[in-house]
């Protein structure tokens, strides 16, 4: 049996969400929209760890302000669960007119937000710009860790994990699981993946459960603990065996993926991970990584997903966040944020929809470093997932 999701299976996770959308709202609907958020100003809650995707985001709040009178503020935020705590918060004591505007999310975040009704919308749908998007080709722009958008955030970028390695020290690095077991055992103290809760280490923890359950049913529907027991068992066996052959015997891990790219720059690990498949290419082309570096993802499928811009329920400025979310969903501000030299985040929309104009935009050689043949993404398992699997995990290794 295929451990990648099938396509069909894909569309039945979301059920209905997954009908023809009601592209955009009538021309006089959005004429209105922009007519109140001009003179607003959007406090956009977005991680503020990687200077180039804050380059990015100033030049999308200043395009934004000269074009519609909406000014945006980047309020940096280390952990979105801190976000989502103060809406919380906010609600809870009645106050109607918030402190975030529009928030960078996805997952388990998301799902607490919507399940506690402290989302704005359903907006995304009635964005312009989603007209172009693809919902057929990536439908994960429409199922956020097999939760159903329902409109309630707007697409923003792809991620799919991503291995690196450097083909000088790893000309055949592993494909699969067994390969990677192969690969530590004979390479002791040159693999290692970065501690949970750390989202890269999580993201590396759940591929393993779904590459070890043929039968992925489970995985995307909310957890219960009879369904953990059985899912992460093999899981846990298989980590058991990983772990005495990894950096440090496995009884360290280093704190995220930048730390461990730093290590294969540095010839300490021979493979790091990342969940942008274009980030080898960034870095190589920063100077920061050989031009020997090539990135890969194992050949039946890696964990893959959308990332999303959603407006809390009690925003101060919903009009100002939803001109803001169209434009980060427009052709120009998609294909400057795909490209390598910027931030290198893949794309959310559908080439084919687009104007030729449009495509050119996105017209690139291909660069050393980016991924040369995709794999399968394999959504999500259900966000209900991540806090248990953490738990766990740091109960098992993380003393």
């Amino acid at each position: 049996m295929t451990h990648t999701l099938s396509r069909r299976n894909v569309l039945a996770l979301s059920g209905a969400t997954l009908a023809t959308p009601a592209f955009a709202q009538n021309t006089a609907a959005w004429s209105a929209i922009e007519a109140k958020a001009k003179g607003q100003t959007v406090y956009f809650n977005a991680w503020g760890g990687a200077e180039n995707i804050n380059a990015y985001i100033r030049w999308a709040a200043t395009e934004v302000e000269k074009r519609f009178g909406v000014k945006v503020e980047h309020v940096k935020v280390t952990d979105t669960a801190d976000v989502v705590k103060r809406v919380r918060n906010e609600k809870a004591a009645g106050k109607l007119a918030g402190t975030v505007d529009l928030v960078w999310i996805n997952g388990e975040n998301f799902l607490a937000m919507k399940r506690e009704g402290l989302l704005f919308g359903p907006f995304a749908e009635r964005l312009p710009a989603y007209a172009k998007v693809d919902v057929q080709g990536k439908p994960t722009t429409r199922i956020d860790f097999s939760e159903p958008v329902d409109g309630m955030e707007a697409p923003w970028g792809m991620a799919q994990l991503t291995f690196m390695a450097d083909r000088k020290r790893t000309p055949l690095p592993p494909q699969n699981l067994a390969e990677l077991q192969t690969f530590a055992k004979a390479h002791p103290g040159r693999v290692t993946y970065p501690r949970p809760p750390n989202f890269h280490g999580t993201t590396f923890v759940k591929q393993l459960l779904v590459d070890v359950n043929a039968n992925r049913d489970a995985l995307y529907k909310p957890v219960t603990p009879e369904a953990f027991a059985k899912a992460t068992a093999p899981l846990w066996a298989a980590l058991d065996q990983l772990h005495p052959h990894l950096w440090r015997a496995g009884k360290q891990f280093p704190q995220n993926a930048e730390a461990m790219r730093q290590m294969l720059a540095d010839g300490e690990l021979h493979l790091a991970l990342t969940f942008n498949p274009n980030d080898a290419a960034n870095e190589i082309a920063a100077k920061r990584l050989p031009d020997s570096v090539t990135s890969y993802q194992f050949s039946s499928g890696t964990i893959g997903n959308t990332h999303f811009v959603a407006i809390p329920v009690n925003a101060s400025a919903p009009e100002g966040a939803q001109v803001f979310a169209n434009f980060l969903l427009g052709a120009e501000a998609q294909a400057r944020k795909a490209d390598i030299a910027l931030w290198g985040d893949p794309t959310v929309l559908a080439l084919d929809k687009l104007s030729p104009a449009e495509r050119a935009r996105f017209a690139a050689k291909p660069l050393p470093g980016q991924v040369e043949k995709s794999a399968p993404a394999i959504p999500e398992p259900h966000g209900s997932w991540v806090d248990p699997l953490e738990k766990e995990w740091t109960r098992r290794y993380g003393a």
